[in-house]
This record gives C-alpha cells, sequence and structure tokens, in this order.
C-alpha cells in the first residue's frame, strides 16, 4: 500500500517544525544561561576549590554590607537619642578599645606561624599531624599575648574580642565564617618586652617552637618600630550572643539592690519633708 504523498509531506514538515521547536527553546535556554553569567561577573565553580574561593568572597562582600549597615545602625540611633533627648554619653576609651569598636594602633609582635616545609628533613620520621599548625597553638599564643599585657588582638584580618572563637579544620582556619590558610599572623598591640617574656614563659607555646625546631614548624617573632606602628581594624562582626546563661548563685549587677534601696529611702523623706512644710 502506497502512502499518499500530501500526507507524507504532511509527517515531513510535523517532524521539522518538532525539531526547530526544540532547538529554538534550547537556544533560548543557553542564551539566558549566558547573560546570567555574564551579569553576575562571576565564573561557575568547577571543582571544590573554586567553589570555596567564591564562597570567600561572597562572605567578604557580605561582611562589607553589614559593616555599612553597622555603621547606619549606629548613626540612626545617634539621631534618634538626640532628637528624643537621651544623652547616652560616649563609651570610655578602654571600653571601647577592649570591644573592638575603633581601630587602634601602637607598638607591638607580629607572631607567625606556617605548616611545615613539604621538604621537611624529619617528614617521614613523624605523623602528619605535627606538622601543621593546629587551633591550640593559635590559642597558645593568644593567650600568652594576653597574659603579658596586650591592648587589641588581631589574627589575620579580623580582630579578637571576647566573644571570638577560631576553629581549625585540618590546616584551615575558620574565623567569623571567613577561611584562612597558613601561614597564620596574630598581632597584638601592646608592652612588646613583657609580651615576648610571656612567650616565653608559657609551656604551650615553647612545645611548638620546640617542634619548630624538630620538623621545621614556621615561627617568627618581629617587633613593630616606632615609625611604623601596629595598625589594627575595628572588629566587624556580630555581637549578638546566640545563648547564654547566668551561673547559678551569681549576683546580677552587684549594687543593685542596694542602690535602689537608697533610692526608695531618699524618696520617702523626700516625701515626708514635703508632708511637714507648713
Amino acid at each position: 500500500m502506497t502512502e499518499h504523498p500530501h500526507r507524507a509531506r504532511r509527517f515531513i514538515a510535523r517532524g521539522t517544525l518538532s525539531v526547530a521547536l526544540v532547538l529554538a527553546l534550547s537556544g533560548a535556554l543557553f542564551a539566558a544561561n549566558a547573560k546570567l553569567a555574564h551579569g553576575s561577573g562571576e565564573r561557575h565553580p568547577q571543582d571544590l576549590a573554586d567553589l570555596t574561593r567564591v564562597e570567600e568572597k561572597r562572605v567578604e562582600r557580605l561582611s562589607a554590607e553589614v559593616d555599612g549597615l553597622h555603621s547606619d545602625v549606629f548613626g540612626l540611633t545617634t539621631q534618634e537619642n538626640a532628637e528624643s533627648g537621651n544623652d547616652v554619653g560616649e563609651p570610655s576609651v578602654g571600653y571601647a578599645v577592649e570591644g573592638g569598636l575603633v581601630p587602634v594602633q601602637g607598638p607591638g609582635l607580629t607572631i607567625r606561624l606556617n605548616d611545615a616545609p613539604v621538604d621537611s628533613p624529619r617528614r617521614g620520621d613523624v605523623s602528619p599531624d605535627v606538622l601543621v599548625v593546629h587551633q591550640q597553638d593559635i590559642q597558645a599564643v593568644m593567650n600568652a599575648l594576653w597574659a603579658g599585657g596586650a591592648e587589641a588582638m588581631e589574627i589575620m584580618d579580623q580582630r579578637i574580642i571576647s566573644t571570638s572563637a577560631i576553629h581549625c579544620v585540618g590546616n584551615v582556619l575558620r574565623l567569623n565564617g571567613r577561611i584562612y590558610s597558613p601561614p597564620y599572623d596574630v598581632r597584638a598591640i601592646g608592652d612588646p618586652y613583657r609580651m615576648r617574656h610571656a612567650l616565653a614563659v608559657s609551656s604551650a607555646v615553647q612545645a611548638y617552637v620546640r617542634a619548630a625546631d624538630d620538623v621545621g614548624l614556621g615561627w617568627s617573632v618581629s617587633e613593630s618600630s616606632p615609625s611604623s606602628p601596629l595598625k589594627l581594624s575595628a572588629y566587624s562582626g556580630s555581637t549578638d550572643l546566640q545563648a547564654a546563661e547566668v551561673p547559678e548563685g551569681t549576683e546580677i549587677l552587684p549594687g543593685l539592690d542596694e542602690a535602689e534601696s537608697r533610692e526608695r529611702d531618699e524618696s520617702s523623706r523626700a516625701r515626708a519633708r514635703a508632708t511637714e512644710t507648713p
């Protein structure tokens, strides 16, 4: 049985139309993806290293936005207090420095810790765990510097405050959502002599120094010069506590009850005097 020529042409036309429609939709999708990629200005990550770099840039961008928002909130709060007549006052210099609210500069030390190089002479004789800088090594340096009277401190490019917490995964340091690879720089402003002494008497720091001599871990201490003091940035992370509780038996705001009692007594005496006045 011979197929009618008109029907055959109709089938061919329908097939051609379907192919053309699929190609047109595919082209539209490719064009949309290309436009989106061009608009983002970033190459799509091809592996884990690329993804890490992209995420680091995103965190830096968001951190900059947070800094700007903090500045806006501070300005609006100051304006609101001024308009409402509430004189909050400025925090003391010591409070501002300890809280990391302001950038600071002064004499101090820079300590650099680094993993052992690939050509370490004893790399084959020791555990690989000994050849990298660990969280406790950085914490030992920080604690020694605080004990030596450090007034302000910074790890890499981030100011350290009382709620700062460092966390190492392998030889990668995580701090406030950012990721850093060695070498790690710890900068502290204070009396260089006292801080050097504190490093020298810290058993944990000296254990790291001995390991540095044995397997080639990086360790250096440099002092700022009078013409080039250390400059530490202000803290830019969040200060909100996620969870906190007062230990049982701890007095909240010591002296508050006595102050309230005195205020009540003075108020009672004032009312009594007003009643006695003819």
